[in-house]
C-alpha cells in the first residue's frame, strides 16, 4: 500500500499534464505548478481536454472526469507544495532548469519525508540529488509518453536514493497508478531511452543520407518489424527538441559517436520544426 495521497507536478506540458491526469484519475490530491498564468491556463485546457477525449471514448464516466478534475488544483506559486507529499518535476529536458527547481522545492517543501522525483529522459539522477539536503529522498520517476495510456514506468535510484525512497515510489506506482515498474541503473538514457534514442538517430541518418524515403524508411518497420510506428513518426511524437535533448545526454556521457544527434536534427530544431507539438516535423500536423 501507499502512504503518498498529496502529489505536486512542476511543468503542465504535454508531460505535466498526462502524469497529474493520471494521479488524479486514481484518487490522489493533485497540484499542478507552472511558471506563469497563461501556460497555467494552456496546461488546464490540455488537462481538460484530454479528459473530455477519455468520456468521449468510453475510457472514463462523465463522473469520473468531475471527480478527477475536483482533485486537482493549479499554481504559478511553489511555496504551496510545502505539505505535499510527492513531487513530480516534468519541464523541459535541461539540467539547469531541473537544478534550479530541485533547489527551491528544498526549500519549500517542508513534510521531512517528502519525496522529489524528476521525469528526466536522460539528465543523471544523482546531479539533482545533490542539488538538494535530502538527496536521500530524490530519485526519477520517468513516464512516457502518453502517460494516460502507457503501462510503464521507469524508477530510477540515484546512488544516494534511499531504499525506503525507492519502495515508496514504486508502492505508488504500481498499487495506485496501476503501471508496470522497471528499474533502471542512473545511467543516461536508463533503459528504454538507451534502446530507442540510437534507434531514431539511425533513422534520421537514413533520411539525411537519401538511403531511403521518410515513407519507405517508417514503412519498413511498421510493415517488416511489426512496430506501431516508424522511426520518424515516432521521433515526431516525442519531440525532436526532446530527442535531441536526449541524445546529447548520451552523448556527453558515453562519448558514443551514434548517440551524437545527425545535423539534419540539429537544424529542424532550430527552425522550430519539433514535431506534432508545432505541426511540422518529418511530417505535417
Amino acid at each position: 500500500m501507499s502512504d503518498i495521497e498529496r502529489v505536486g507536478v512542476v511543468g503542465c506540458g504535454q508531460m505535466g499534464a498526462g502524469i497529474a491526469e493520471v494521479c488524479a484519475r486514481s484518487g490522489l490530491d493533485v497540484m499542478v505548478a507552472e511558471t506563469t498564468g497563461e501556460a497555467l491556463e494552456i496546461g488546464r485546457t490540455r488537462l481538460v481536454a484530454s479528459l473530455d477525449r477519455a468520456v468521449e471514448r468510453g475510457k472514463i464516466t462523465e463522473a469520473d472526469r468531475d471527480a478527477a478534475l475536483d482533485r486537482l488544483t493549479f499554481t504559478t506559486d511553489l511555496g504551496e507544495f510545502a505539505e505535499r507529499d510527492l513531487v513530480i518535476e516534468a519541464v523541459v529536458e535541461k539540467e539547469p532548469v531541473k537544478t534550479e527547481i530541485f533547489q527551491v522545492l528544498d526549500q519549500v517543501v517542508t513534510r521531512p519525508d517528502a519525496i522529489l522525483a524528476s521525469n528526466t529522459s536522460a539528465i543523471p539522477l544523482v546531479n539533482l540529488a545533490v542539488a538538494t539536503t535530502r538527496p536521500a529522498q530524490v530519485l526519477g520517476v520517468h513516464f512516457f509518453n502518453p502517460a494516460q495510456v502507457q503501462r510503464l514506468v521507469e524508477v530510477i535510484p540515484a546512488l544516494t536514493t534511499a531504499d525506503e525512497t525507492v519502495r515508496r515510489a514504486e508502492a505508488l506506482v504500481t498499487g495506485v497508478l496501476g503501471k508496470h515498474v522497471i528499474r533502471a541503473q542512473d545511467r543516461s538514457g536508463f533503459v528504454v531511452n538507451a534502446l530507442l534514442i540510437p534507434y531514431l538517430l539511425a533513422g534520421v541518418r537514413m533520411f539525411e543520407s537519401g538511403a531511403a524515403t521518410r515513407d519507405d524508411i517508417d514503412s519498413g518497420m511498421e510493415l517488416g518489424c511489426a512496430h506501431p510506428q516508424g522511426p520518424l513518426k515516432l521521433a515526431d511524437l516525442i519531440g525532436l527538441d526532446t530527442v535531441v535533448s536526449i541524445a546529447e545526454s548520451m552523448y556527453a556521457e558515453h562519448k558514443e559517436p551514434l548517440y551524437a544527434p545527425p545535423p539534419l536534427l540539429l537544424r529542424m530544431v532550430a527552425a522550430g520544426q519539433l514535431g506534432r507539438k508545432t505541426g511540422a516535423g518529418f511530417y505535417r500536423y
